[in-house]
């Protein structure tokens, strides 16, 4: 059983309310574009939720796995594919970082909005777990917060941009606040990487052609690719497959 320190087993409602916002099907739609998705693919959704990026790729890819570590998130991810006559697409209850997934069984790895659970050496280890089930070639496209409690310009202005649209919300607002301070005394607030975090870790674990796109406000994505086999490990690679195919 996967642990699921956040409770979204008892958010599945709240998280269907604000994958529905404006700005999460905006972050949908560009995720979506960026991965390129194929007929042939073989996707992998970290993080999966209730379905808003996998119910958007399934249509144009051959598989989509749903990975999520709350049941309940899935079981409606499951309920909505139902009614929507999806049946390419299968769910997985699992932590990001130990995926029950075979080697290089996917072509196409996404994730939003998932990874600013997880501390930087727990990103680590999802992306070298999400490098491991890509195929040589294979694409990632990771959208998240992407920005820290820093002195840096950007992180500046997006934690004003924060306070300020909170204290337009009255008391409510400003409670709101004092919990999100008391959670970072308390090192229990949500951990995002900036930008630059980002590039370093996917290089650290063996990515190719890292870029992050920023976008408004916290959101940025992340686009890389597991790099190709070189020609002479491809042939063998091949061959290998072959053989133990019967073929």
């Amino acid at each position: 059983m996967s642990q699921d320190p956040y409770r979204w087993d008892e958010r599945v409602d709240t998280w269907e309310e604000v994958a529905e916002s404006e700005a999460f099907l905006a972050l949908r739609d560009r995720v979506v574009a960026l991965a390129d998705p194929r007929p042939d693919d073989q996707a992998v959704d970290l993080g999966a939720g209730t379905g808003l990026l996998a119910l958007a790729l399934a249509p144009a890819v051959a598989e989509v796995v749903a990975v999520d570590v709350s049941a309940r998130m899935l079981e409606r991810l499951d309920t909505r594919a139902a009614a929507d006559g999806i049946r390419n697409l299968h769910t997985v209850e699992a932590d990001l970082r130990h995926l029950p997934l075979e080697d290089e069984s996917a072509t196409l790895v996404v994730s939003n909005y998932a990874f600013h659970h997880l501390d930087d050496a727990g990103k680590e280890l999802a992306l070298s777990e999400a490098r491991r089930v890509l195929r040589p070639g294979g694409r990632l496209v990771v959208c998240d917060m992407m920005f820290s409690l820093s002195l840096e310009r950007r992180d500046r202005r997006l934690v004003l941009e924060k306070v300020v649209a909170m204290l337009k919300r009255g008391p409510a607002g400003v409670l709101r606040i004092l919990k999100n301070a008391g959670r970072v005394v308390a090192g229990r607030w949500e951990q995002p990487a900036r930008p630059e975090t980002w590039e370093q870790m996917l290089v650290a674990r063996g990515f190719e052609n890292v870029r992050v796109e920023l976008l408004e406000h916290e959101a940025a994505i992340a686009v890389a690719r597991r790099p190709e086999l070189p020609a002479a490990n491809g042939a063998r690679e091949r061959g290998v497959r072959a053989a133990s195919s019967g073929s």
